[in-house]
Order: structure tokens, then sequence, then C-alpha cells
């Protein structure tokens, strides 16, 4: 099981270091566009939005890559993967294969670091 963990983390660190630096140097063209999927990807870009999420992409994935800070990697990237698949679901309406993979990839990897979030999931009570 750590063989497929180790092979999760790193597929899961390319995927993002490369999807993120493909949002600086644009070396993967863009497929057209068309309906709202354009309108978002304008907005995106005119405001420079789009930058930032290709920071964190690289960011999480570089961390991934060195196997250094894992689980604020995980972090980092549970976000992405969140807007990625609202994207897919509400503004592209379909083409989830390669998110769920990214999923699978991404709990594989989470659950080998699993106690490093154990504070976040217990219930406690303030009085």
């Amino acid at each position: 099981m750590k063989i497929v963990v180790v092979i999760a983390r790193i597929l899961l660190g390319l995927i993002f270091v490369v999807f993120g630096s493909n949002i600086f140097l644009n070396f993967i063209p863009a497929p057209p566009m068309v309906g709202p999927i354009k309108d978002f990807n304008a907005i995106m870009q005119s405001t420079h939005y789009i930058l930032m999420v290709g920071f964190f992409q690289v960011l999480g994935g570089l961390l991934l890559l060195i196997n250094r800070y894992v689980p604020l990697a995980l972090t980092i990237l549970a976000a992405m993967i969140v807007n990625i698949l609202t994207t897919h679901l509400l503004v592209m309406h379909g083409g989830f294969p390669i998110p769920i993979f990214v999923v699978i990839l991404w709990f594989l990897v989470f659950w080998q670091v699993r106690a490093a979030f154990t504070g976040i999931f217990q219930a406690k009570v303030i009085s």
C-alpha cells in the first residue's frame, strides 16, 4: 500500500505542477470554449485571479513532489479540487473522469497522513 500512496502522491503532485505551470507558461493549448465556460475563463483571466489559482496549484504540487508539508499541500489542493469539481458540475456540465481520478489520488495520499488532521475532526465543546 505504501508504494500505491507514493505513486498517488507523485501523480497528484505532477498533475498540479503541470497544469498550474500551464496557467503561467501556456504550453498546453486550451480547447475552444463556448458558452458559460468562455465567460468564466474571460473573467478569471481579466481579473488575474487565475494567476493565484496557478500559484497555489504549483505550490501544492511541489510540496507533494518533495514530500514536505504534505498535510498543508493536501489542504491547499482540497480547495482547488472542490473548485474544479464545482466548475465541472455547474459551469461545464460534464467532464468528470479526470477530476474524479484526482479526488481518488487525493484520498489515497490523505489516508496516509490522516493523523495530521485528527484535531480538525475532533468534536470539542467550548464552554
